[in-house]
C-alpha cells in the first residue's frame, strides 16, 4: 500500500507535463504548417503584404489598427491595380492589331531599265477584217447620216465593194439592225424617223439596247455624248468582228520600221532582238522594249543620253478614225514579266513634239501573315492567273472578271485572256453576249463579284515615279532636213509634217532608287518592355515582384484545394450512413482510469469542438480514492 502512495504524482505536475505536452505537439503542428502551406487565407494575405516588394502591400498590413487608413490605402491600392491591368489591355491591344513601322532606304546601285510598251494609238485595217469592217463603216455612215445628217466621207473602193456583197440573215447588217442607234429622249428610247420634225439636240441621249435572248430584259446603254456613243457602239461591232478571226496570229501584222524610224539606248542602236510585238483591239500595234529577261538593259548614269530615245510616226494612215479619235502613240512604263495595261498607266504622247520622260524607281515590300492582307505570288489567292506573267493586282482583277464573264455569259471578253476550253463571244454564235456582259460590268464595277476583295496587293512591287517635259520637235529652223534626211532612210512620204512624228525620251533622273519597307513595330520584346514600364510606374517593382505575386495566387489556390477538401471530408464524417462504430460512451469513457504515463493525443476534425480539462478526466467518486489508498 505505501509503494502505491508513493507514486501517485502530485496534481500540479500532471498540470504541467500535460502542457509541456501540448506546446510540443503545437510546435509540431507549426512546423508541419511551414513546411506544407498557410493555416488560412487571413494568415496568407498577411505574410504577402509583410514581406512582399511591391510598393503599398505594407500598408494594408501596418494600418490594420487604423481602420479609416486601412480602408484608404486599400482602395488605393486596388485602384491602382485595376488602373495598371487597363494599361495592359491597352498595350496587348495595341500589340494584336500588328502596326508596322515604315522604313525608307536610299540605295545607289547599277539600275535594270524597266520595259517600255509603245503603241500606235489607233487599231489597224488588218487584211483578215478588211471587208467587213468596210461594211460596217458604210453600215456606220448610213447611221450618221439618219441621226444626224452627217455625210462621212468614205473611199469609192469601200461603196463598190459593199454594193456587191451578199446579205444573209446572219450578215453584219443583220446583227447590227439587231443593235442599231437610237436616240433617247427622257426615260423612253424611240427610234428616229426619217423625216422626223426638228427637235432640239440637247434634249436627246443617243445609245443601244442590248436584249436578252428571249427578249424579255433589255439593257439600256445611253451616252449624253454623241461621240462616245459613236465611239462604243462601233466598238461593240468591232469586236465581235475580231471574235469572228479563227486564228489570232492572223492579227499580227508588225510594222515595225513603218511606225518606229529610230531607237537608241544608251547611245547604242536597238534591234528586233530588244523588243516583242503585240495588238491590242483599240490600241493596234504595240511594241515592248526591254523585256527579255535573258539580255535586260542597264543604267550605269542617269540622263536623257543614258536612256531610252525613239521617234516615232504619229501620221494615221490606213486607220480606223472610229475607234480613236485622237493622234500620236501611247507609251506606258512598267516592271519586265508584267502585263502592259495600256488603259491604267499608259499615257499619250502628241505629235510634233519631243516628250522626255524621268524617272525614279520606287520599290515597296510589305510584311505579310498577320500584318497585311498581301500575296506573296498569289497561290493562296482564289483566283486562277490567266496571264503569263507574275501575279499582280490588277492581273488578278482582270482574271476574275473573265472567268466570271465565261461562266455567266457562256464565252469571254475579247479584251482578256482566253481561258480553257472557252471561246470568244461572237453575237453570230452567242447572241445575247452583249446584254449579259453589260449587266456583268455592272456588278463588277459595284464589287458584287467580289474581285477588288479577293484579289489582293503583291508583297513586292516596283513602280515608277514619271516626270515629263514637253518641246516642239523639229524646230522650225530644222524640221526641213530632219524631214529630209527621214524620207530618205525610212522612205517616208511626208503629208502633214508637224503631226507626222514625234520623239520619246525616257530616263533615270537619278542613280539613287528608294525602298519602302516594313517592319514590326510591336514585337514580343516591345510589348514586355512596356509592360515592365506600367508595372514599375504603378508600383514600383521588378520581376521577382512578379514571381511573388505569381507566388501569392499559387499558394491562393493550393489553400482553397486544401480546405475544399477538408470540408468534403468533415461532411462525410459527419453525416454517416448509419450508426458511427467508433462512437464512444461517456460513461465508459470516465471509469477508465488512464494509463500512468501515457501521452494525452487527441484527434482533432474539421468540426472543433471544446475539449474536456485535464482535471475532468481524473477519476470521479471517493470511492476509487478510498480504494486506492485501502490497497
Amino acid at each position: 500500500g505505501g509503494s502505491v502512495k508513493a507514486g501517485k504524482m502530485p496534481e500540479g505536475e500532471k498540470t504541467r507535463q500535460c502542457k509541456q505536452e501540448e506546446e510540443q505537439q503545437q510546435k509540431e503542428e507549426q512546423r508541419e504548417g511551414l513546411i506544407e502551406f498557410y493555416s488560412s487565407y487571413q494568415e496568407l494575405f498577411q505574410f504577402f503584404c509583410s514581406n512582399t516588394t511591391i510598393h503599398g502591400a505594407i500598408r494594408l498590413v501596418c494600418s490594420k489598427k487604423n481602420k479609416m487608413k486601412t480602408a484608404f490605402w486599400s482602395v488605393l491600392f486596388f485602384l491602382t491595380f485595376g488602373l495598371m491591368y487597363w494599361q495592359f489591355g491597352i498595350l496587348y491591344r495595341e500589340y494584336f492589331s500588328y502596326p508596322v513601322n515604315l522604313n525608307l532606304n536610299l540605295n545607289s546601285d547599277r539600275l535594270t531599265f524597266p520595259a517600255v510598251t509603245l503603241c500606235t494609238l489607233n487599231p489597224y485595217r488588218y487584211s483578215a477584217i478588211r471587208k467587213k469592217l468596210d461594211e460596217l463603216d458604210q453600215i456606220t455612215h448610213q447611221t450618221l447620216l439618219d441621226l444626224y445628217d452627217y455625210n462621212m466621207s468614205l473611199p469609192q473602193s469601200d461603196w463598190s465593194t459593199l454594193s456587191t456583197q451578199k446579205r444573209s440573215s446572219r450578215s453584219l447588217l443583220h446583227q447590227v439592225q439587231r443593235h442599231p442607234l437610237r436616240r433617247q429622249k427622257r426615260d423612253n428610247l424611240v427610234n428616229l424617223p426619217e423625216n422626223s420634225p426638228s427637235v432640239d439636240k440637247n434634249d436627246w441621249k443617243i445609245g443601244f439596247v442590248l436584249c436578252s435572248e428571249n427578249n424579255k430584259d433589255c439593257f439600256h446603254q445611253a451616252y449624253s455624248s454623241g461621240v462616245d456613243a459613236v465611239r462604243e457602239w462601233y466598238s461593240f461591232h468591232y469586236i465581235n468582228i475580231l471574235a469572228q478571226v479563227p486564228d489570232a496570229k492572223a492579227l499580227d501584222e508588225s510594222d515595225f520600221e513603218n511606225f518606229i524610224y529610230a531607237c537608241r539606248f544608251n547611245e547604242a542602236t536597238c534591234d528586233k532582238a530588244n523588243y516583242t510585238h503585240f495588238h491590242h483591239p483599240l490600241y493596234g500595234n504595240c511594241y515592248t522594249f526591254n523585256d527579255n529577261s535573258s539580255s535586260l538593259w542597264t543604267s550605269s548614269l542617269p540622263g536623257i543620253n543614258n536612256g531610252l530615245s525613239l521617234v516615232v510616226r504619229t501620221e494615221q494612215n490606213d486607220f480606223i478614225p472610229l475607234l480613236s479619235t485622237v493622234t500620236g502613240a501611247r507609251v506606258m512604263v512598267h516592271d519586265q514579266n508584267e502585263p502592259a495595261f495600256m488603259d491604267d498607266g499608259g499615257f499619250n504622247v502628241r505629235p510634233g513634239i519631243e516628250t522626255s520622260i524621268s524617272m525614279r524607281k520606287e520599290m515597296t515590300v510589305r510584311l505579310g501573315g498577320s500584318y497585311s492582307d498581301c500575296t506573296e505570288d498569289g497561290s493562296d489567292v482564289p483566283v486562277q492567273n490567266l496571264y503569263s506573267s507574275r501575279y499582280t493586282e490588277q492581273v488578278c482583277i482582270r482574271s476574275c472578271f473573265q472567268l466570271n464573264m465565261v461562266e455567266r455569259c457562256g464565252c469571254a471578253y475579247y479584251f482578256y485572256p482566253l481561258p480553257e476550253g472557252a471561246e470568244y463571244c461572237d453575237y453570230t454564235k452567242h447572241v445575247s453576249w452583249g446584254y449579259c456582259y453589260y449587266k456583268l460590268l455592272a456588278e463588277f464595277k459595284a464589287d458584287v463579284l467580289g474581285c477588288f476583295h479577293k484579289c489582293r496587293k503583291p508583297c513586292k512591287m516596283t513602280q515608277y515615279q514619271l516626270s515629263a517635259g514637253y518641246s516642239r520637235w523639229p524646230s522650225a529652223v530644222s524640221e526641213d532636213w530632219v524631214f529630209y534626211m527621214l524620207s530618205q532612210q525610212n522612205k517616208y512620204n511626208i503629208t502633214s509634217k508637224r503631226n507626222g512624228v514625234a520623239k520619246v525620251n525616257i530616263f533615270f533622273e537619278e542613280w539613287n532608287y528608294k525602298t519602302n519597307g516594313e517592319s514590326p513595330a510591336f514585337t514580343v520584346v516591345t510589348l514586355l518592355s512596356q509592360l515592365g514600364n506600367q508595372w514599375s510606374l504603378w508600383f514600383g517593382s521588378s520581376v521577382l515582384s512578379v514571381m511573388e505575386l505569381a507566388e501569392l495566387i499559387l499558394d491562393f489556390i493550393a489553400i482553397t484545394f486544401i480546405l475544399s477538401f477538408r470540408w468534403f471530408r468533415s461532411r462525410q464524417k459527419l453525416s454517416p450512413p448509419g450508426p458511427s462504430p467508433n462512437t464512444h460512451d461517456n460513461t465508459n469513457f470516465q471509469d477508465e482510469p488512464p494509463a500512468v504515463g501515457a501521452p494525452h493525443r487527441f484527434t482533432v476534425e474539421a468540426v472543433v469542438t471544446t475539449l474536456p480539462s485535464y482535471n475532468s478526466l481524473e477519476p470521479r467518486g471517493p470511492s476509487r480514492d478510498g480504494e486506492v489508498g485501502h490497497e
